[in-house]
């Protein structure tokens, strides 16, 4: 879904303080699963993500989204596609204090012209979905962290996005709540999104819902993982069974 080559990121290029985030990237992401980028602070998993998520462009080299080049796309067309294409979770959320969660929910859409009543009606639906109905009219500055995160989720999903991203999710929960969150991912995988999350939780990053892991360091890219999951080995396993199956009967050698 999600192709890069050769991707250089430099900040302050030409500069004395000239730093390169990102150092030769070859990276395929596939759709309809959960790509964890991991690896310690400075390893350039959040600069990659962005640019996963056309939010910056590359100094060097080409992003791809479904086969078309966005790498040097004028940002009014990098709008449209992080509009149509992306949701987003922050780190620190970024609600919008003073607004309820509802309204929180409903501000990205609105670029979109969408009757008020019917974009209220979508916003509601997916706050109830994350078991947020009774708090929609409540001030995001007045719930708990777990809570402001699902108000984050629902904001992400209120475009119906193919791809959802989500910077260090766990990073302010705890245990209980990292769980949750890990929850909502399945959610996610069930209705055929595709997300990609940086991390370095092992909660998150040996999940089932993984599917796989890009480890980073120095800007590099050391691995991309790919996990067995159990659901791809049961797949795996029907899949030798329904084989063994059709085969023909061997006769059985007579006994002397």
């Amino acid at each position: 879904m999600i192709e890069l080559t050769d991707i250089h990121k430099a900040f302050n290029e030409g500069q004395p303080n000239e730093y390169w985030a990102l150092r030769g990237i070859d990276l395929n992401i596939a759709a309809g699963q959960v790509t964890a980028l991991s690896g310690p602070s400075g390893s350039g998993k959040t600069t990659l993500l962005t640019l996963l998520g056309c939010l910056s462009r590359p100094t060097r080299g080409r992003v791809r989204l479904k086969a078309q080049d966005v790498s040097g796309l004028p940002e009014r067309f990098l709008t449209d596609i992080r509009r149509q294409t992306f949701g987003f979770v922050f780190q620190q959320f970024n609600l919008i204090r003073g607004l309820s969660a509802l309204d929180n929910v409903m501000l990205p859409a609105y670029p979109l012209g969408l009757p008020h009543r019917e974009l209220r009606d979508k916003a509601e639906a997916q706050l109830a979905a994350l078991d947020l109905g009774h708090r929609r009219d409540a001030r995001v500055e007045w719930l708990s962290g777990g809570e402001q995160q699902r108000v984050a989720i629902a904001r992400a999903l209120i475009n119906s996005p193919e791809v959802v991203i989500a910077d260090e999710p766990t990073a302010n929960l705890d245990t209980a709540l990292s769980k949750q969150f890990m929850t909502i991912l399945e959610r996610l995988l069930d209705e055929g999104r595709t997300v990609l999350l940086t991390s370095h939780d092992p909660l998150v990053v040996e999940s089932a819902v993984v599917a796989t892991v890009v480890r980073l360091r120095d800007g590099k890219l050391v691995e991309a993982q790919m996990l067995f999951q159990p659901a791809i080995i049961a797949l795996l396993l029907a899949s030798l069974l329904s084989a063994w199956r059709c085969l023909p009967p061997q006769p059985l050698s007579p006994r002397n």
